[in-house]
């Protein structure tokens, strides 16, 4: 999903048609290409392969007003939010009622910051929203963007997908206020947008910085990788169910052990606590290996979606098991604590 949606908007906001093949078909997925065709892109489906045709980093005629209905994507509201405050048109944002309870203000206060102007149509700090036209001239780019990282990673990601559309004549630099959460979704954010041409330099995980002149480009096809967060529940199956230690067990397609997603180190904690687990580039096969299973003590705040299937395995271990920093949960499209 993360990838998908990532690769959505950036195949939108470039010049000429992206193949993407393998995309995620989901809710989050279905309201960003019913967006994206609402804003003029060209959204071509078929066996597996979505055609984009892209926008060149600006709207055309007669598309710069439109109603947006985002469901509950966090991976659709928050980018767009940030893109379309860049594009110069007049926008509403909304969705289901939780997403309306999912926090926004961070991200709608660096934009505001940055010389965008975005109102709140209900309670500030959360959608819906309605982003009025900007010229990108009159936006003030000589200071770092500040925006909290403490809450969701992303609004980072949301700035660093759509700032090179301001990034023509000068640098663009964010500044990330507080412990940046979620990291390894930032990882997935930069590997994309160099996929497509902006190479985004860092200074640890506090300042990132867009070098002026920045353009997107096709890459011209791209392929989404399997879902790491799905996989955590195939890989408890193979930890939890298979019969006897040494069978082969469960066999995973489509994700391994070169996947870019952060969810992939769920692998390290499963074999903390006693899976076989082994990868090829492409592939995962996990098998029962202790049993019952070992009890943990993590900081997950490093996978923060496949963590949640830790506390499943958690059941079939030898003693209690605590998960740490995952005060994320409770902001997702639950409250997954709760």
């Amino acid at each position: 999903k993360s990838i998908s949606n990532r690769v959505l908007l950036l195949a939108a906001l470039a010049e000429g048609t992206t193949v993407v093949h393998d995309l995620l078909d989901s809710d989050d997925t279905a309201v960003m290409l019913a967006a994206l065709g609402q804003l003029g892109c060209g959204v071509e489906r078929q066996a597996g392969i979505t055609r984009i045709t892209g926008l060149g980093g600006h709207l055309g005629e007669g598309k710069r007003q439109a109603d947006l209905f985002l469901g509950n994507a966090g991976t659709a509201m928050r980018p767009l939010t940030a893109a379309l405050s860049l594009l110069g048109g007049e926008f509403k944002l909304s969705g289901v009622p939780r997403i309306h309870e999912r926090p926004i203000g961070d991200l709608v206060d660096a934009l505001i910051g940055l010389g965008c102007e975005i109102d709140y149509l209900g309670n500030p700090g959360y959608p819906p929203l309605q982003v009025h036209p900007v010229a990108l001239d009159a936006l003030h780019l000589s200071a770092p963007i500040r925006v909290r990282g403490d809450v969701s990673s992303q609004f980072l990601t949301a700035l660093l997908l759509a700032l090179p559309l301001a990034s023509a004549k000068q640098a663009v630099e964010i500044e990330v206020i507080g412990e940046l959460i979620s990291k390894p979704y930032i990882e997935i954010t930069l590997n994309l947008l160099a996929r497509f041409g902006i190479q985004v330099q860092r200074d640890g995980w506090s300042r990132f910085t867009i070098p002026a002149g920045s353009q997107y480009r096709t890459p011209g096809s791209i392929h989404i990788e399997s879902d790491a967060s799905s996989a955590s529940y195939f890989i408890a199956l193979g930890a939890i169910a298979t019969p006897t230690p040494g069978q082969p067990g469960i066999r995973i397609e489509g994700v391994g052990a070169d996947s870019i997603q952060g969810d992939i180190r769920f692998v390290e904690a499963a074999r903390a606590m006693g899976a076989q687990v082994d990868s090829g580039p492409n592939w995962l096969q996990i098998s029962r290996g202790n049993w019952p299973l070992k009890a943990i003590d993590l900081d997950a705040n490093h996978i923060p979606d496949a963590a949640m299937t830790l506390a499943v395995m958690a059941l079939y271990a030898d003693g209690p098991s605590t998960l740490r920093n995952i005060a994320s949960w409770r902001v997702k499209e639950t409250d997954r604590i709760d």
